[in-house]
């Protein structure tokens, strides 16, 4: 089993910064991606940036220039540090673990619990 840990999220007025930090622990041998996705009311989930071990970052357009993912894959941690936000990044943000494998050689993907973002004056 693998454990998704987030922190971060919270109240922020329009064109302030949050961090957002998602640990994974337990059975990981590898991860092939590590990513955050969001979901705000009566809207489906959508990505908000993902980081491969390889190959390029892909973040959403909505999000180009003001959100910024990082891992450290030695630790399992990611981090996306949101900036300039705007009412419209309001929701529930959903770390993502996509390609995981376990020492036992199964493929896995993961959801954390998500943490609520709000962005209100």
């Amino acid at each position: 089993q693998v454990l998704l840990v987030e922190s971060g999220g919270g109240v922020v007025q329009p064109g302030g910064s949050l961090r957002l930090s998602c640990a994974a622990s337990g059975n990981i041998f590898v991860i092939n991606t590590m990513g955050w996705y969001r979901q705000a009311p009566g809207q489906q989930r959508e990505l908000v940036a993902r980081k491969p071990a390889r190959g390029p970052t892909r973040y959403a357009d909505s999000v180009k220039g003001r959100f910024t993912i990082s891992r450290d894959s030695a630790e399992n941690t990611v981090v996306l540090h949101m900036n300039d936000l705007k009412p419209e990044d309001s929701a529930v943000y959903y770390c993502n673990l996509d390609q995981v494998l376990d020492p036992f050689g199964t493929w896995s993907h993961y959801w954390g619990q998500g943490t609520q973002v709000t962005v209100s004056s």
